[in-house]
C-alpha cells in the first residue's frame, strides 16, 4: 500500500481577490503575481513576433515547422509558469504540461537538424555525409568507446535517443497526474515509499539520454551545419532545461531546510513552487530575445516571392504527425533488425527526407548507399 502525502496545501484559503472595494491588496504574492503577469506577457509578444516573421515568410516548410515549433518554448513556459503562480494549489498539474513541451521542443530541434543536413547535399540527401565520416570517440563520459557513423544501426539509435523523450515524457506525466490525484505523488519528498522519486529518476534518465543523443548528433554534423548557428539554437534548448530543472532543486532544497518558511496561507512547498515560477516568467523574456536573434526569419526571406498565409504555417506547427512518422519508422527500422534485417526498413513516403537519406544510408528509392557512394539493393 502506498503511503498517502502530506497536504502540500494550507487548510486556511486566502478569501481576498487581487483588488476589491478597498483597493489592491498589495502583499508578496500579489506583488509577485502581477510581475510574473507582466514578464509573462512581455515573453508572449516577442514570441509572437518571431513566430509572425516566420510565418509571413513560410518559404521552407520542412525546417521552419519544426522552427516555430521550438519559438512557441518561451511562450508555453510563461503562460503556464504565471497559472502556476495564480493557482498555486494545482501548481503540479500546470508542472507536468510544461515538461511536456520540453520533450516536443527537443523533438522538434534534432528533426530541424536532419532538415538542415539534408539541405546540404544535391537532391536533398547528404549521401556523401557519412561517406566523410569516420570512426571517433564517444563524447564525455563515455569516451572509452568509439562509433562508426557509417553504420545505419547506429545513425537509427541516435535518433531513437531523442524520440524516446516524446513517448516517455508524457507517459511519466500521465502517471504523475493520476499519483497526485489519489494524493500519493508527494512531489516534494525524495522517500522510496512514495511515486514522485521513481518518476523522477525515470524522467532524469530519459532527458539525459536525449541531450546526449542531441550533443553526438551535434558532434556528428557540425561541418555541415557550419553557417546555421548550430549551437546558438541547441544552447537556447538547454539552457531552458537545465535553468528550469536546477533552479527547482534549489528552492526545493531551500524549502526542505526550513530557509523557505510557510505563512497563514502558503506553505513553504507553495512559496518555494510559486519563486520557481515567478523565476521562469522571468527568464522567458530573456530566452525569447534569445530564440528570435538564433533563429533568424532572414534565412528564409525571398523578395522575389510574396508572403505566406499565416495561417498554414501555425497549422503545419501544430501537426504533429511527422513526429509519428518518425517515431513508427524508427521501430519499423529496430523490427526489421531485430529479425535479422539490419540493413532494410520499409520507408515512410513523405516529403521530408528520413534518417537515413538525411546521412546518405539509403537513397529515395529505400536502397542501401555503401561507402564508396554506389548503390546496392538492400533486401
Amino acid at each position: 500500500m502506498v503511503a498517502t502525502c502530506e497536504s502540500e496545501n494550507t487548510e486556511a484559503v486566502d478569501q481576498s481577490s487581487f483588488w476589491d472595494e478597498s483597493g489592491i491588496h498589495w502583499d508578496a504574492h500579489r506583488i509577485g503575481w502581477a510581475v510574473s503577469g507582466a514578464f509573462a506577457l512581455a515573453a508572449v509578444i516577442i514570441t509572437i513576433v518571431s513566430v509572425g516573421r516566420h510565418a509571413r515568410h513560410y518559404y521552407v516548410p520542412n525546417e521552419q515547422r519544426q522552427i516555430i515549433r521550438i519559438l512557441y518554448m518561451p511562450l508555453v513556459y510563461a503562460i503556464i509558469s504565471w497559472l502556476s503562480y495564480r493557482f498555486f494549489r494545482a501548481y503540479t498539474y500546470y508542472s507536468f504540461v510544461v515538461i511536456i513541451y520540453e520533450a516536443i521542443t527537443i523533438s522538434a530541434f534534432m528533426l530541424l537538424i536532419i532538415q538542415y543536413v539534408a539541405s546540404t547535399s544535391s537532391g536533398k540527401t547528404a549521401e556523401g555525409a557519412l561517406a566523410r565520416k569516420d570512426k571517433d570517440k564517444l563524447p564525455i563520459p563515455f569516451c572509452c568507446w568509439r562509433y562508426r557513423p557509417t553504420k545505419a544501426y547506429f545513425m537509427y539509435t541516435i535518433k531513437w535517443s531523442v524520440l524516446q523523450y516524446v513517448i516517455i515524457r508524457p507517459s511519466v506525466s500521465i502517471i504523475g497526474i493520476i499519483c497526485e490525484a489519489l494524493h500519493i505523488l508527494c512531489q516534494s519528498s525524495w522517500s522510496y515509499k512514495h511515486p514522485s522519486v521513481y518518476l523522477t529518476a525515470v524522467d532524469f534518465v530519459s532527458i539525459s539520454i536525449a541531450l546526449y543523443g542531441l550533443i553526438l548528433f551535434y558532434d556528428l554534423t557540425k561541418q555541415e551545419l557550419k553557417g546555421r548557428r548550430p549551437l546558438a539554437k541547441f544552447l537556447t534548448i538547454k539552457l531552458i532545461v537545465m535553468c528550469t530543472f536546477y533552479q527547482e532543486f534549489v528552492f526545493d532544497a531551500l524549502q526542505n531546510h526550513g530557509i523557505i518558511k510557510a505563512t497563514e496561507y502558503w506553505t513553504g512547498s507553495n512559496i518555494a513552487d510559486g519563486l520557481n515560477a515567478l523565476a521562469i516568467t522571468i527568464e522567458m523574456v530573456l530566452f525569447a530575445f534569445f530564440m528570435m536573434w538564433a533563429y533568424p526569419v532572414s534565412e528564409y526571406i525571398r523578395p522575389e516571392l510574396s508572403k505566406t498565409p499565416v495561417k498554414q504555417a501555425i497549422i503545419d506547427s501544430l501537426n504533429f504527425s511527422d513526429f509519428v512518422a518518425e517515431i513508427w519508422g524508427s521501430l519499423k527500422f529496430f523490427y526489421d533488425y531485430a529479425v535479422g534485417k539490419p540493413h532494410t526498413r520499409g520507408i515512410i513516403k513523405h516529403e521530408t527526407p528520413d534518417f537515413g537519406e538525411a546521412f546518405g544510408v539509403h537513397n529515395a528509392s529505400g536502397n542501401l548507399r555503401t561507402r564508396g557512394g554506389s548503390v546496392a539493393n538492400a533486401a
